[in-house]
């Protein structure tokens, strides 16, 4: 390809905007990473790497804000007693239960998009847009019924011990299953639009929506400034209306025109098969992997709590610890499924390739920084949960494990990310079967019950799963054969 732009024009433009789509042969493939010298001469490593931040970045802020907000609201939540903090908690697995169905399908969305952006072809990435946003409502006001009609019976399910507990939770559960429509359709958007490469917007109005989210908790929960005092309604009623300010920016968003990716009403949401079709495909094996993982997840929480309260309240602050550290990875994640399913799109593997090896280099590094903080702050950064010596010197040994996995964690984040743009959700989902549901569980309770290593002993199950996790999306990722999938 003849190469007329000047570096200033350079710098502004993608990496794959100086590339041609269709020029490169599958057979041609270095298996051994030595791709870069199958990209064209104008394409350099600081282009790809300015892309990989461009996208990472917005997304990296975006989830350590409403991280950030999740903890202040539960802070709040938590003045007014132990209850209220029960009662939210006891509200958020039955509420993810309910998000998978329409998250999932939002994994095939962005795939979809991501592959019609690098085509080229905007008509089937905002028929991808439509379709996603019919599926997104009829899944989310179908499961927002059900959640409100059995919120109740879900949170005494999840283990609600008192009638102020159980009062509470219910009254939170169903004043989030109002909004749950306004939830769900902004994250459609959202993954949507990340599929395109655009996460700096998303960033905005979610960024907005926490604010307005923190603001309407000191106004509700206690009742300031003549509003009403609603306690835990008020803070279930305050996150509702930060979504719905989300959805209204992100709505306001989407239907500019003068972007790639637009909603237009006048072309209708008359439903299409082969759209609909392509999106299941990749979508039902991100279903299946979530639900594994809640299943997982929630055995391998049920065998730590057997130790006792101490124990668990231990655990709970490290898993709270390491959920942070989850956002580094999600972020360059983010930033691996758009550019490989756009790469992909422009049949361009070896810029595929590319971006996934270095996302994950960057990834990485920031991952060692992370575990290098836990291993020698541990002490300090539990203190800020409890000052329960006992609890900061245990949870300072778990943070070290913590460190250790921080690489490898980083790694399956960032290459499942890869595999997921280019629609291998299948293995993502065979992998999560064994490592989350089998591996973690059963060798935790084997830890536990057998040989009598207590929380350690959870935490080494846990070491367990992200390392052989870890090694199966790294083998998957190499073998190559994601290049080769039709979407």
């Amino acid at each position: 390809m003849e190469n007329t732009l000047n570096k200033p024009q350079k710098e502004i433009k993608m990496a794959l905007d100086l590339v041609e789509p269709g020029d490169y042969a599958d057979d041609s493939v270095d298996w051994h990473g030595k791709v870069t010298k199958y990209l064209d001469p104008a394409v350099t490593s600081g282009m790809l790497y300015k892309d990989i931040v461009r996208i990472a970045w917005p997304s990296f802020m975006e989830l350590i804000l409403t991280q950030l907000t999740s903890m202040a609201d539960m802070m709040m939540v938590g003045q007014l007693g132990a209850w209220a903090i029960t009662s939210v908690g006891l509200t958020t697995q039955p509420k993810f239960l309910m998000m998978t169905m329409f998250m999932a399908m939002n994994v095939g969305a962005t795939a979809l998009v991501a592959r019609h952006k690098g085509e080229g072809d905007q008509d089937k990435a905002n028929l991808v847009l439509r379709q996603a946003l019919l599926l997104t409502l009829i899944f989310s006001a179908l499961a927002s019924v059900i959640g409100y009609i059995f919120a109740d019976k879900l949170v005494l399910f999840m283990g609600a011990a008192d009638e102020q507990t159980l009062v509470g939770g219910t009254v939170y559960l169903r004043i989030q299953m109002l909004g749950f429509v306004v939830l769900a359709i902004t994250s459609t958007i959202t993954a949507t639009l990340r599929g395109v490469g655009d996460s700096r917007t998303a960033m905005i109005y979610n960024m907005i929506a926490n604010v307005v989210n923190i603001i309407f908790n000191y106004l509700l929960i206690y009742g300031h400034f003549g509003f009403p005092r609603l306690e835990v309604a008020g803070a279930s009623l305050a996150t509702v209306i930060g979504q719905c300010a989300a959805f209204v920016l992100a709505l306001f968003a989407i239907m500019r025109k003068n972007q790639f990716l637009h909603l237009s009403f006048r072309d209708g949401f008359k439903p299409h098969m082969q759209t609909l079709k392509n999106i299941f495909r990749i979508g039902i094996p991100a279903m299946m992997e979530q639900l594994v993982m809640r299943a997982g997840m929630i055995l391998y929480a049920r065998t730590v709590a057997s130790l006792g309260t101490n124990p668990f309240a231990i655990h709970q602050i490290c898993m709270n610890i390491q959920a942070m550290s989850f956002m580094n990875g999600q972020a360059f994640g983010v930033s691996a499924t758009s550019l490989v399913g756009q790469s992909l799109g422009r049949k361009r593997p070896d810029m595929a390739q590319a971006y996934s090896s270095r996302t994950r280099r960057v990834g990485m590094a920031v991952a060692v920084i992370l575990g290098l903080t836990f291993f020698f702050f541990g002490k300090p950064i539990v203190a800020l949960y409890n000052d329960d010596p006992q609890i900061i010197v245990q949870g300072a040994e778990i943070l070290r494990l913590v460190a250790l996995v921080q690489p490898f964690q980083s790694s399956q984040f960032i290459l499942a990310g890869a595999l997921r743009g280019a629609g291998d959700t299948r293995s993502i989902a065979i992998i999560s079967f064994i490592t989350v549901l089998i591996v973690r569980p059963g060798l935790a309770a084997l830890c536990i019950y057998v040989f009598g290593w207590g929380l350690k002993g959870a935490w080494y199950a846990l070491v367990a799963d992200q390392l052989l996790r870890s090694t199966l999306v790294l083998m998957r990722f190499n073998s190559g054969k994601w290049k080769k999938i039709k979407i």
